[in-house]
C-alpha cells in the first residue's frame, strides 16, 4: 500500500485540515546555482554541517532529484531514499539518516530519470510532505539542482532564502543572471543572498558579486542582492572532496572551513523567521499564495 506521505505527492492539493506544530519557526535556505559545476553541494553540505556545529537542528535535503550526491559527498550509505518515499516503499522519517556533526540528511537518488521528471504538482506534493516532519528544526538547507528546471524554481519560491552560488567564470554568471530572473519574474523571488565559490581572493569574490549586480540593476530593477561571502580555492577542501568529508570537520583551520564558518555565522545572525506556526508547513502555503490558490 502506498505510504500517507505518497499520496501526498501524487495529490497535492487540497491542503489536509490537520497540522501538527513544531516547537518553533524553521529558517529555510535553498542553496542553487545557474550551472553546473560551480561548487553548490560542498556549499550545501559544508554549510548545514557547521550550522549542525555551531547547536543549530539542521535538515539537509538533497534536492537534486536526478542526479543527487549528497551522500556521496558526506561519506553515506542511505538505505531509502526520495524515490523510495515517492514510490510509496517507506515514510518520510525512514529517509532520514544523520550525517556528520548531527546534522540530519535527506538522501535523494542519483540517475532516476522519473524522479528528474516528476510534475509540478508533484514538486509541491513533495514539499508538503516536509510540512508535517515531526522534527524540532533550526534551519534546513536544501540543496538543489542546477540550472532552471521546475523543481529548481518551486524549492527556492517555497524556502525563505535564496544563495545563489557562482564562479569566475562568463557561464557561471550568465547562467546566474538567468535564473535570478526568472525566479523574479516567474515566481516572484526578489531577494536574493550570493556566494562567490573558488575565488583566488576575497577581492576577487566582492568584484564578482558586483559584476552580478551591475547586470541585475541594469535588467531587473526589482531584484535586491546580498553578498553573503566567499569561499576560496583550496587544496584542502578538494581532499575532503576525495575523502568524502566535510572540510568544515576534517580540515576545519583550512581556510575553505573558515570561509564557509563565516558564512554559516552569517546566516545564524539572520533574523529569526516570524510565521506564527513554524516548521516547514509555510512551504506549501507559499507556493499556493504565489499561484493565487486560497488557503
Amino acid at each position: 500500500m502506498p505510504s500517507r506521505e505518497y499520496a501526498k505527492l501524487t495529490n497535492a492539493f487540497p491542503l489536509s485540515a490537520t497540522r501538527l506544530q513544531p516547537a518553533g519557526p524553521v529558517r529555510t535556505i535553498a542553496v542553487t546555482g545557474g550551472k553546473g559545476g560551480v561548487g553548490k553541494t560542498n556549499v550545501s553540505a559544508n554549510l548545514a554541517v557547521a550550522l549542525a556545529g555551531m547547536g543549530k537542528r539542521t535538515l539537509l535535503l538533497d534536492a537534486d532529484l536526478g542526479l543527487a550526491n549528497i551522500d556521496v559527498i558526506l561519506g553515506l550509505q542511505p538505505k531509502n531514499t526520495l524515490a523510495d518515499l515517492v514510490a510509496g516503499r517507506c515514510t518520510l522519517e525512514e529517509v532520514i539518516i544523520e550525517g556528520p556533526g548531527g546534522v540530519l540528511v535527506v538522501p535523494a537518488a542519483s540517475g532516476r530519470r522519473h524522479m528528474a521528471e516528476l510534475q509540478p504538482a508533484e514538486h509541491v506534493g513533495l514539499v508538503n510532505v516536509f510540512s508535517e516532519l515531526e522534527r524540532d528544526l533550526d534551519v534546513m538547507i536544501i540543496d538543489t539542482a542546477a540550472g532552471i528546471t521546475d523543481s529548481v524554481l518551486t524549492f527556492c519560491q517555497a524556502a525563505q532564502d535564496t544563495v545563489v552560488v557562482v564562479c569566475d567564470e562568463p557561464a557561471s554568471i550568465t547562467d546566474a543572471y538567468a535564473l535570478i530572473k526568472v525566479l523574479s519574474r516567474e515566481r516572484g523571488v526578489d531577494r536574493m543572498q550570493v556566494v562567490a565559490n573558488m575565488v583566488r581572493d576575497p577581492n576577487e569574490g566582492r568584484v564578482l558579486y558586483e559584476k552580478l549586480v551591475r547586470v541585475c540593476d541594469k535588467f531587473l530593477a526589482d531584484v535586491s542582492l546580498n553578498y553573503l561571502g566567499c569561499v576560496p580555492q583550496d587544496d584542502w577542501l578538494r581532499l575532503s572532496v576525495q575523502r568524502q568529508q566535510p572540510v568544515v570537520k576534517l580540515y576545519p583551520a583550512s581556510p575553505a572551513a573558515q570561509a564557509i564558518q563565516e558564512i554559516a555565522r552569517r546566516t545564524a545572525r539572520w533574523q529569526a523567521p516570524t510565521e506564527p506556526r513554524g516548521g516547514v508547513e509555510f512551504f506549501l502555503e507559499r507556493i499556493l499564495q504565489q499561484r493565487g490558490v486560497a488557503t
